[in-house]
């Protein structure tokens, strides 16, 4: 994959193609993050999604790799740095100082957080960007809290977009900026049960054609109710939910001592206060 097609993700989510991705995407993360509750919150990569907007736990943080440095696609706009309404920090950021959505740059592999200390933690289209997905994943369970949850979109390699992707990489016009191939829905889900994680529920979406103008993607958008009903599978892009599980772990409420239940006409064999007749 060529540099330019890493950086032109800003770009590309500008364009028709880029603005219909990102419209579902944020549609089903509003709808999906709005019932999930805690304390902490991260959404790994991807700035021009507000991908924790709908959800109300008071530290929401926005994680941005600094490796890649200002050419990175996950840089946070300009603008924003500018009138200071993120915070720039790299290094372990404050998670218990409560904020709209704080920025901090950090190593995206060596997450400068706690084990165990994030309730949610949302990664739209991160894994596709990393150089080692396996390692990332870790670290999300890593930093996870039992019973935390794990969302994923990534684009989906079983598609008409994925197929279009295969063929712009070898004649070297990519259609979507991806660093790495893309990751099939069922490989990803095992690489999720292998850590733990159990898939709580998965969904695709946008089932028009590739096409680059507004004008041919309206023409099919009867493909939406089409794809949905007839081949789901198929979508280009996937959002999936997952929850770590630690075994052996089990929540309960508080112990009831039970009393022994004797049966009916049946009187203990022999008790402190019976043995003391006994001639």
């Amino acid at each position: 994959m060529t540099d330019r097609a890493i950086i032109d993700w800003p770009a590309w989510t500008d364009s028709p193609p880029g603005r219909y991705v990102l419209d579902w995407e944020q549609t089903q993360l509003d709808r999906v993050v709005s019932d999930v509750f805690g304390y902490h919150a991260l959404q790994l990569g991807l700035p021009q999604l507000d991908a924790l907007r709908e959800n109300r736990m008071p530290c929401r943080g926005l994680v941005l790799d600094a490796a890649s440095g200002a050419s990175a696609p996950y840089t946070y706009p300009r603008a924003a740095r500018q009138a200071g309404t993120g915070d720039t920090t790299q290094g372990a950021p404050d998670l218990h100082a409560p904020a709209a959505r704080s920025a901090v740059w950090c190593d995206l592999l060596d997450l400068p957080f706690e084990a165990q200390s994030v309730d949610l933690i949302v990664m739209p289209h991160t894994l596709e960007f990393t150089s080692d997905p396996h390692r990332l994943l870790r670290e999300a369970e890593r930093v996870l809290m039992p019973e935390g949850q794990l969302i994923i979109l990534g684009f989906n390699s079983l598609s008409l977009w994925g197929v279009r992707q295969s063929i712009g990489k070898m004649t070297g016009r990519p259609f979507v900026p991806a660093a790495v191939d893309l990751i099939a829905f069922t490989r990803l889900k095992d690489w999720i049960k292998l850590l733990g994680f159990d898939l709580e529920r998965g969904r695709f979406g946008c089932y028009r054609p590739p096409l680059a103008s507004d004008q041919w993607l309206s023409r099919y958008g009867f493909m939406e109710a089409a794809g949905d009903r007839w081949w789901p599978i198929f979508g280009a892009t996937y959002m999936i939910k997952a929850i770590k599980r630690v075994r052996g772990m089990r929540l309960v409420g508080p112990l009831k001592v039970k009393k022994p239940v004797l049966a009916t006409g049946l009187a203990p064999a022999a008790t402190p206060n019976t043995r003391n007749h006994i001639e």
